[in-house]
């Protein structure tokens, strides 16, 4: 089993930054791949980034590219999302994921965190 546990959302104007935070702990965590996906409401679930053991960050959709970046320590096991000049389309909730087969959609990530809302006002 992972538990994932985020942190670090809120209500920023449009333009600001958040760096969420996902803090894991269970067995083997090395061999998940790890990444967030967002969702808003009335819209359907959106991959914003995923990471591995180590390496840089992939799989940004062209929604956050060059404004998203995912990293990730490993001692212990924590993955980050700092999401720059935020917009108001940005808003969703932005949930951590684990899972043992790399994958660019959700349906493959045994694992998700509880959530955290994040809010661009305009």
């Amino acid at each position: 089993q992972v538990q994932l546990v985020e942190s670090g959302g809120g209500l920023v104007q449009a333009g600001g930054s958040l760096r969420l935070s996902c803090a894991a702990s269970g067995r083997a965590l090395r061999t998940y791949f790890m990444g967030w996906f967002r969702q808003a409401p009335g819209k359907e679930r959106e991959r914003v980034a995923l990471i591995g053991w180590s390496g840089p960050g992939i799989g940004y959709p062209d929604s956050v590219l060059g404004r998203f970046t995912i990293s990730r320590d490993n001692d212990p096991t924590t993955v980050y999302l700092q999401m720059n000049s935020l917009k108001p389309e940005d808003t969703a909730v932005y949930y951590c994921v684990a899972g043992l087969t790399f994958s660019k959609t959700s349906d493959q990530y045994e694992f998700w965190g509880q959530g955290t809302q994040v809010t661009v006002s305009s």
